[in-house]
């Protein structure tokens, strides 16, 4: 069974248009690929751990692609804009423990019991 199926169609023009290969060469051309994969693999990941070494983690703020006002919203209110939601329900989790929940009103925070100007505050918390 594989992940992705490849449709019927073309598989039968790739193998009426190919010749088949012999199991060793196929066998050595899986482990020369899979070493390249390993290769590259090895190498992405330093790169991942080199930039979060030298603080540019965030790759998108230090580059330039995200302004400091888009950087400053919490990841809630970035998800629903990227989402298109203006009216969401936000839950915040901690574990399996429920740390905190709101709702946003056009990208607006509410929360339930508590007026405007403290629900402003905390957001920037």
């Amino acid at each position: 069974m594989t992940l992705f199926q490849q449709p019927r169609w073309l598989r039968r023009w790739i193998r009426r248009r190919t010749n088949p290969i012999p199991m060793d060469r196929a066998h050595m051309w899986k482990g020369r690929l899979s070493l390249f994969y390993a290769i590259v693999a090895w190498h992405a990941f330093g790169g991942v751990c080199y930039m979060i070494y030298t603080g540019r983690n965030d790759w998108a703020k230090f580059y330039g692609y995200k302004s400091e006002e888009e950087a400053q919203l919490p990841q809630a209110i970035r998800f629903a804009k990227q989402l298109n939601l203006p009216n969401a329900k936000v839950v915040k989790l901690s574990g399996i423990t429920k740390t905190d929940e709101y709702e946003l009103k056009d990208l607006e925070v509410i929360r339930p019991g508590v007026d405007a100007a403290a629900s402003a505050a905390n957001v920037e918390k």
